[in-house]
């Protein structure tokens, strides 16, 4: 099969075009290895007609979603952890998604598979189990306002570390005597999406990295299959209010909402900080090592499962935990969107855990 580039060049290696585009984006050393290891996988599986479900060499270009619910299936034979199958379902989602996005193929073959894995929220019980009292010790021994709101946000939200670093000043919502305005040059035009809905965030499902929004171009991706508002209660109000009286100058005109206070002083937090400040703060606790696996080390991301567990097991309603959690569209959001206040919020706010 002839690939071409959005150019019209020869494109011979479809992983190597996408690694250097991630070369490009920014995208650290140590994901774009990670990348690479998943998606040669992939690719001598398909190779490997013994292996394959077409009983012929197959090529990641041409691989169906077929080959990739294969594919899934080989890596649960193996007895890898549910969290590193979907670490490398997610990895090859991103893969077809980003070439298709570009122009390189014309579809994305995981689209299926993910969105059955999606069906189910998995407590992956192999991964670290922290109780909340020990959470709540953690986050007391956080003393800067930044890395503190960071947590809590994190906490209190379930939201990827990426949407976290996207936050723009318009897209938080606090109390009517809110300092979003104080805090700024220029005078901030606050998301009507949250127009009535209290203090709360407004997660936007379009943030793509690499690509320019609201006037800067970002560092990481939202990966919400539908933008999302997100109640904010009173304890993560007070660590952004306490975070909002601090924050610097910023140097872009979208008005981040989190940004540095070290190295690149007054500059949008990258997912790297993030990883950065929460795995320090993990050492300290004894949470995490270096080497150390997905389901012994605590990051930011173990911050999303811990979200999830809590908040599904107090409500019981898996229904409003994936609305929060981005991971799902159409009919279902809608049901959730037209009928905010009495849902959502009411839920969370009776079952969200104390961190204090």
């Amino acid at each position: 099969m002839s690939i071409q580039s959005p150019d019209g060049d020869a494109i011979d290696d479809p992983i190597a075009y996408f690694l250097e585009d991630m070369t490009y984006h920014g995208k650290s050393d140590r994901t774009r290895e990670a990348y690479e290891r998943v998606l040669r996988e992939f690719e001598a599986f398909l190779a490997e007609p013994s292996r394959n479900p077409r009983d012929e060499p197959g090529t990641i270009a041409a691989a169906t979603h077929r080959d990739c619910m294969a594919w899934i299936h080989s890596l649960r034979g193996s007895a890898a952890a549910d969290s590193t199958i979907a670490t490398y379902a997610s990895y090859l989602h991103r893969f077809y998604a980003y070439m298709t996005q570009v122009g390189v193929f014309d579809s994305n073959p995981m689209t299926l598979v993910k969105e059955e894995m999606d069906e189910r929220i998995d407590t992956n019980p192999s991964r670290r189990e922290i109780p909340l009292s020990e959470m709540r010790a953690f986050v007391r021994s956080i003393t800067h306002p930044l890395e503190y709101a960071v947590v809590v946000t994190l906490l209190k939200t379930g939201i990827r570390v990426g949407e976290l670093c996207n936050l723009d000043l318009r897209d938080v919502a606090l109390a009517d005597d809110s300092p979003l305005l104080a805090v700024a040059d220029a005078e901030i035009d606050q998301r009507p999406q949250l127009n009535g809905r209290g203090p709360s965030l407004y997660i936007d499902s379009d943030p793509q990295a690499g690509a320019v929004y609201a006037g800067e171009e970002r560092s990481a991706s939202n990966k919400r299959k539908r933008s999302t508002v997100i109640p904010i209660d009173d304890e993560l109000e007070v660590a952004l209010r306490r975070w909002l009286s601090i924050r610097p100058n910023v140097r872009s005109s979208a008005e981040p909402l989190f940004v540095s206070t070290s190295g690149r002083w007054g500059s949008r937090l990258t997912p790297d900080m993030v990883h950065h400040l929460v795995e320090g703060h993990a050492s300290e606790a004894g949470w995490h090592r270096s080497g150390g696996t997905a389901e012994e080390n605590v990051t930011p991301h173990y911050f999303r499962h811990f979200f999830t567990t809590h908040l599904r097991d107090r409500t019981g309603d898996r229904g409003i935990v994936k609305y929060l959690r981005g991971d799902v569209g159409g009919d279902i959001i809608d049901t959730y969107t037209h009928n905010w206040g009495d849902r959502v919020r009411e839920t969370y706010e009776e079952h969200i855990y104390s961190l204090a």
